[in-house]
């Protein structure tokens, strides 16, 4: 096993995002801190053996059958040596000077337990859509969906990780977003004010994919899970209506986006009965024009762009 001497570990689960993720090892190995890079191949079809097998002695990376994200980076966690932990999405990449920050941020706050940046949404061809300024992490807005939870570039403590348990494998659509909200409940996040990360869109992302009907309940699910932890603030026990209401939102959010409709007009009731004001607000408005609208706007944006790059080239070559 190939591990370089380093407090900082960053895993990568691949699963069929072979196109992209040369470009996210690339990013890892450019960082300015030390890291320990484990790359765990999750059972994929395409060609990202053959992707992994050109970075043999620069990194560790094995091949498994497929256990999921969850389980996957679980596993990698487990296996790192350094006292802080990140993980980089295939198709996502790190600005040199991510962990770097992040993990300075971290030891000047020993009682904070992640840090994490803002981060640039790239398209296919890696060109940046937008810039996304998170939100400073508030456990009580995160509880309600009211924030961007930390995206690429994040980085956490290994003794917090230890008392979470790591990411949950019963979730597959938002098990980050679980395993965030159990984090801040162990201490306070950093926001780390620099775009030092990638977030990639395209027609494979699981953000815009099209989730099962067990997968668009996982909101609810992790919601009546957070509400019912033992070390949950006192100041959330009053936020319970309107979580679980914002919770049956985002379920019908997914249902939408998949065409079930019915299940989407169940989940939608659901969130006026718990909290009328979390359905007549114009966050619901929100919620209901991206699930019927963003995936086809996002790949308008694409061909357009790809349109342009085309016209482009063909105007160099003329």
């Amino acid at each position: 096993m190939i591990h370089a001497p380093s407090p900082v570990s960053i895993v990568i689960p691949a699963y069929n995002h072979a196109d992209y993720l040369a470009q996210a090892i690339d990013s890892v190995l450019a960082q300015s801190h030390p890291v320990e890079i484990i790359v765990l191949d999750d059972g994929s079809t395409d060609h990202t053996r053959d992707v992994l097998a050109r970075y043999t002695g620069r990194i560790f990376w094995e091949t498994q059958q497929n256990l999921g994200q969850a389980a996957t980076l679980n596993k990698g966690w487990n296996m790192a040596g350094g006292e802080f932990l990140g993980y980089l999405s295939a198709d996502d990449i790190l600005a040199p000077e991510a962990a770097g920050k992040c993990v300075a941020a971290l030891l000047e706050k020993p009682a904070a337990v992640a840090a994490y940046p803002d981060f640039n949404l790239i398209d296919p061809q890696s060109s940046v859509v937008r810039s996304v300024h998170a939100a400073d992490f508030e456990f009580n807005r995160a509880l309600l969906g009211n924030e961007c939870l930390p995206g690429p570039g994040a980085f956490f403590r290994r003794d917090a990780f230890m008392k979470t348990g790591g990411w949950n494998p019963a979730f597959r659509q938002m098990p980050d977003y679980e395993f965030w909200l159990r984090l801040g409940l162990h201490g306070e996040f950093i926001h780390v004010k620099e775009v030092l990360a990638g977030f990639r869109v395209h027609p494979g992302s699981q953000t815009y994919s099209v989730g099962s009907p067990s997968r668009a309940e996982e909101p609810v699910a992790i919601i009546s899970g957070i509400l019912a932890d033992a070390q949950l603030p006192a100041t959330a026990n009053t936020l319970r209506a309107p979580a679980l209401a914002n919770a049956h939102l985002f379920s019908a959010q997914l249902h939408l986006r998949a065409g079930r409709f019915s299940a989407g007009w169940q989940q939608l009731s659901a969130a006026y009965a718990l909290h009328r004001r979390s359905i007549l607000g114009l966050r619901c408005a929100r919620i209901l024009a991206n699930a019927l609208f963003n995936r086809a706007g996002h790949r308008l944006l694409w061909s357009l762009r790809a349109l342009f790059q085309r016209d482009t080239h063909r105007g160099h070559d003329a």
